[in-house]
């Protein structure tokens, strides 16, 4: 019954796909730019690099000839331009957040997925609203002022139940603070259900395409889960816009297929949303590689497993082939691989992660979760992970003040080609940082980021925006919070 509740739910909007002749990834031509460019000449990737260094979003045959550079000498290059671009653009900020499992009830049965109905080494509980307060408590007694609320395909957790939860997770005050953006990781919803979201003040709307090849998305999605339902899926996005959200992110699971591929896939639904809805593509893109989870052996080994070295190509790739959209490195990643890979163009990264339902709860209670969807790699505490950060010559953020003042979508795109980063992100991130170590942070991390936070204000030095930086922490320093540009 589940089952067949969802595909009632959804059958006129279903229609609306089944009509179609094709969708936007075609594989055959993705294969075909791949194919044609393989090992390119140092002269045509050079000639890439130019145009991404101009901060243009490529064409999909430009992103396959970075794809396919096998030579040394360039992709060191890649490297280095990764760098730039994204502190040209988004400064040297890493913006931090964690994430909130809220349910792990599921009706789709992905193989690779330790949430699947038919996982019976799962025990199942979705969160009541009591136990979220606490769980969120924990959090901002941690640190965090930013998360993403993860839930499974369940008519238990329908869109009244969410809403119901995102309004819980903004109620919750301790003495330092509070959640002040939450994200949605959630099923792909219609419309009118989208529209619902909005009304609670959502930050950014993630849904995962997991695989943008078509074969193998139906091989590991069963056709009789609306999870199976390839454009379903791939339009959630475009719903989304519709319906007024214009704060989006795409991913895939790397491992479910080709590497070269998805990279391709997620660039073209950029380039979809991009020409659909006034140059707006998405704001974020993840990328995690499929870990081991609980009773689920099609994760162990994983048919397209990616190494780390062409995980750290695919980053650089991503980062000059969309130098707007954010990148999210996740805790799935070991600690050192984070410390590779961030320099190469991510602007996200999660810090004190705990996964499973309840997990920050257990946490504190030294209890391991003993179910998981899968497993993580950097279990650091947020503090260690943010003192590690201020030595890889960044400043972590946790500002949210975007989403509040409405710069986003449209608008954002606008503010991000200008010094939008100098004269407003980078004030917001001394402030959010300052908090941080006001508030929660170990001595050893204070004596770190304070000496961080003086280099930057510094940087202001003999601007405008001197004086007001200097007054703002001042005013932090004597009890003020959330103070922002």
């Amino acid at each position: 019954m589940m089952k067949l509740n969802f595909f009632e739910k959804y059958s006129q909007d279903l229609v609306e796909y089944d009509k179609m002749d094709k969708d936007f990834i075609d594989d055959a031509k993705i294969w075909s730019q791949l194919s044609k460019w393989e090992n390119p000449k140092q002269a045509d990737v050079r000639r890439v690099l130019k145009k991404a260094e101009q901060k243009i979003r490529l064409e999909p045959e430009e992103t396959a000839i970075l794809i396919q550079n096998q030579d040394n000498e360039t992709i060191q290059e890649m490297y280095i331009l990764a760098n730039k671009l994204k502190r040209e653009i988004y400064g040297d900020r890493i913006v931090f957040f964690a994430p909130l499992y809220i349910s792990d009830k599921c009706a789709n049965n992905c193989k690779y997925c330790g949430f699947r109905s038919s996982n019976n080494e799962m025990v199942r509980k979705t969160l009541t609203m009591e136990e979220i307060a606490q769980e969120v408590k924990i959090m901002i007694e941690e640190g965090q002022k930013r998360t993403v609320l993860v839930y499974g395909e369940s008519p238990e957790t329908n869109i009244d139940f969410m809403c119901e939860t995102i309004k819980k997770v903004y109620s919750v005050k301790s003495q330092h603070g509070e959640i002040r953006r939450a994200n949605i990781n959630c099923a792909p919803l219609s419309r009118e259900e989208l529209a619902k979201f909005r009304q609670v003040g959502i930050g950014t709307y993630q849904v995962f395409q997991e695989t943008y090849h078509h074969e193998t998305y139906k091989r590991v999605h069963p056709e009789n889960t609306i999870k199976g339902h390839y454009r379903w899926r791939l339009y959630s996005h475009d719903r989304a816009q519709d319906a007024g959200i214009d704060d989006v992110g795409i991913g895939a699971l790397f491992g479910l297929y080709d590497w070269r591929f998805e990279v391709m896939g997620l660039l073209y639904h950029s380039i979809h949303l991009e020409e659909k809805y006034n140059g707006v593509g998405p704001h974020t893109i993840s990328f995690p590689r499929i870990e081991p989870a609980t009773g689920t052996p099609y994760a162990d080994y994983p048919e397209y497993a990616v190494g780390d070295e062409d995980f750290k190509k695919m980053v650089a790739v991503l980062r000059l082939s969309v130098p707007y959209t954010g990148l999210i490195l996740t805790a799935r990643e070991k600690p050192e691989v984070r410390r590779e890979v961030i320099p190469l163009g991510i602007s996200q990264i999660d810090g004190g992660t705990r996964i499973g339902v309840g997990g920050y709860s257990k946490a504190i209670g030294n209890e391991l979760p003993d179910r998981e969807q899968f497993q993580l790699g950097d279990l650091r505490s947020l503090d260690d992970i943010v003192r590690d950060n201020c030595t890889m010559d960044s400043i972590p953020s946790f500002c949210t003040a975007c989403y509040r003042t409405g710069r986003t979508g449209e608008s954002f795109m606008g503010y991000a080609k200008s010094s939008f980063v100098h004269n407003f992100c980078m004030p917001n991130a001394i402030f959010t940082f300052k908090e941080y170590l006001l508030d929660y942070a170990t001595e050893e991390t204070k004596k770190v980021g304070e000496k961080i936070i003086n280099d930057y204000v510094l940087r202001f030095k003999g601007e405008a925006l001197y004086a007001t930086i200097k007054d703002y922490l001042k005013r932090l320093e004597n009890g003020e919070r959330d103070l922002y540009i």
